[in-house]
C-alpha cells in the first residue's frame, strides 16, 4: 500500500483533520444541522487535495475509503431506516401511544419515565438516534411539557432513550460498526451488550423517577395542534418488530429492514392508513411526491456526510495518521485494564472529536483489534467498550448532533421552553450510568469473564 504523502512535513497529513475538526465546531457552536458536517468533511477533503503531494495517490486514497463494505450498508441502512422509520410515525402510532400514556395518568415523573421507555423502543426498533429525535420530540416533548415535566428532564428522557437504542440496537450503525471492525459475531454482540446496557437503563429509569423536575403546568401555554388517537395505527408496530425478528434470524440487514419496509406498506393499506398515492404518487410536471421518496430524500444530508467521512477516513488511513494513533495507544496499553481504559479514551476522544460514533469506531477499528489481542481482551469485549464509550461521550458532548439537534427541535414549540444544549448532558442519565458502568468494567473487570 502506497503512503500517501503531503507538504509541511509531518504536520501535513493533520491539516485535513484539523480543518474538518474546526469546521465541525463551528457548525457546533452554530447550531448547524447536519450540513454543517457534511461542510466539514468535505471541505477537508479539498484542502487535503490541495497540500497532498501526489494527486492519483490522494484520489486512490479517497477511493479507497469508500471501497469499505460497512460504506455500503450504512449508506443502505440510512436510507432504508429512514422510509420505515417514516412509516411509522406518519401512521399516528407514536401520537396514539403519547395520548394512552397521558390518559392513564401518567404525568410528570411518570411520564419523563414512559417517554424514556417508548423512546428505547423506537431507538432500539429503527436504530437510528438522530432519526428518532424527529419522530419523537415533536410529539413527546410538547405533550410532557403539558404534563408538568420540566422542558430540559423532557429532552433528556428522550436523548438518553435514543443513546440505549443507538448502544444496543441490532440494526444500529454503531453496532454494525463495533461488531464488523472487532469480527465479532452480531447477535452475540448484542447479547453480551445488554451486560451493560441494561443496568444502564435500568439506572436511568430509576433516577427519571427520582430527579425529574416538575413545573406547574398552569404557568405553561403551548399552542399545539391536537393529534387524533388512532388505534388502528398500533398495527404499525409490526414493522420494528419484523425488523427485529430478522435480525435475531441473522438475516441480512438490508434484508431486514426491505421485510420491514414491505409489511410498513402491506399493513398501511391493508388498514386504510395509507393510501397509494400516499406512498408514492406522480402528480406529473417532473414530480414525484408521497412518503417512500421524501424519506428518501431527506437522507440527502446525511448520506453526503458519509461520503465525506469515509473519504476523509481513506486518506487519514493511507498517511498513517491511524498507525501514528496505534504506536501512541500501544505505549499506554501494557496490561488488560490499561489496554481497556486505552480504548474507552481514545474512543471518548474521537468520538467527541467526529461526532458520529460509527466513524470512530471504523477509524479506531483495526487499532483496538490489534491492541485487544495483544491484551487477551476477546473481540466482544472490544466491542462493547468501543460502543459503549461512544454512547457516553458523543452523546454528553454539547456540541454535537446529540444535544445540538434536540435543542432545536424544542424551540420550535416556544422560546420560553427552548433548552440550552449545553444543559443536555446533565439530564442525559443513560449515558452518564454508562460511564459509570464502564468505569466499574475496567476497574473489577465486570463483564469480561462472561464474555469469553
Amino acid at each position: 500500500m502506497e503512503k500517501l504523502e503531503f507538504r509541511f512535513g509531518k504536520f501535513g497529513k493533520y491539516i485535513p483533520l484539523i480543518v474538518a475538526a474546526l469546521i465541525i465546531v463551528k457548525a457546533a457552536i452554530s447550531q448547524s444541522n447536519v450540513n454543517g458536517y457534511v461542510v466539514a468533511f468535505f471541505a477537508a477533503v479539498v484542502v487535503g487535495a490541495c497540500v497532498s503531494k501526489d494527486d492519483k495517490a490522494y484520489g486512490d486514497a479517497i477511493i479507497y475509503g469508500l471501497s469499505r463494505p460497512m460504506f455500503s450498508v450504512i449508506v443502505l441502512a440510512v436510507i432504508l431506516a429512514a422510509i420505515s422509520g417514516k412509516l411509522i410515525s406518519a401512521s399516528g402510532m407514536v401520537q396514539t401511544i403519547a395520548s394512552y400514556v397521558v390518559n392513564l395518568g401518567f404525568t410528570g415523573r411518570l411520564f419523563a419515565a414512559a417517554s424514556f421507555l417508548i423512546t428505547c423502543l423506537l431507538a432500539f426498533a429503527t436504530g437510528t438516534s438522530v432519526g428518532t429525535y424527529f419522530v419523537v420530540i415533536p410529539i413527546l416533548f410538547p405533550v410532557g411539557v403539558m404534563a408538568g415535566v420540566s422542558p430540559e428532564y423532557m429532552i433528556g428522557a428522550i436523548v438518553s432513550g435514543a443513546a440505549f437504542g443507538d448502544n444496543l440496537g441490532p440494526i444500529s450503525d454503531t453496532t454494525i460498526a463495533s461488531s464488523t471492525t472487532q469480527h465479532a459475531d452480531l447477535g452475540t454482540v448484542v447479547k453480551t451488550r445488554t451486560r451493560y446496557s441494561i443496568p444502564a437503563a435500568i439506572s436511568a429509569l430509576i433516577l427519571f423517577l427520582v430527579f425529574t423536575k416538575t413545573i406547574d403546568v398552569n404557568s405553561v401555554s403551548l399552542e399545539i395542534n391536537s393529534t387524533e388517537v388512532n388505534p388502528v395505527s398500533l398495527i404499525m408496530l409490526l414493522v420494528p418488530a419484523t425488523i427485529i425478528v430478522m435480525c435475531v434470524m441473522r438475516k441480512h440487514l438490508v434484508v431486514a429492514l426491505s421485510l420491514g419496509i414491505a409489511v410498513g406498506i402491506i399493513l398501511g393499506l391493508v388498514f386504510g392508513i395509507y393510501s397509494v398515492s400516499d406512498l408514492l404518487s406522480f402528480p406529473g410536471g417532473f414530480s414525484v411526491e408521497g412518503i417512500i421518496i421524501s424519506s428518501i430524500t431527506g437522507t440527502v444530508g446525511t448520506v453526503c456526510m458519509l461520503i465525506g467521512v469515509f473519504s476523509l477516513i481513506g486518506v487519514m488511513e493511507r498517511s498513517g495518521i491511524f498507525s501514528d494513533i496505534g504506536s501512541l495507544l500501544s505505549r499506554f496499553a501494557k496490561s488488560r485494564r490499561s489496554t481497556e481504559a486505552t480504548i474507552v479514551i481514545s474512543m471518548g476522544l474521537l468520538s467527541m472529536l467526529t461526532g458520529v460514533i460509527s466513524v470512530a469506531i471504523v477509524a479506531l477499528g483495526d487499532i483496538v483489534n490489534d491492541i485487544g489481542k495483544k491484551n487477551n481482551i476477546n473481540e466482544y469485549r472490544r466491542a462493547n467498550l468501543l460502543d459503549c464509550a461512544g454512547c457516553v461521550f458523543c452523546f454528553l458532548s454539547p456540541f454535537t448532533v446529540h444535544c445540538v439537534i434536540p435543542a432545536q427541535q424544542s424551540a420550535a414549540f416556544m422560546e420560553s421552553i427552548a433548552v440550552n444544549p449545553a444543559s443536555i448532558p446533565f439530564v442525559n442519565f443513560y449515558s452518564l450510568s454508562m460511564l459509570v458502568i464502564l468505569v466499574i468494567a475496567i476497574v473489577t473487570g465486570y463483564g469480561a469473564k462472561k464474555e469469553e
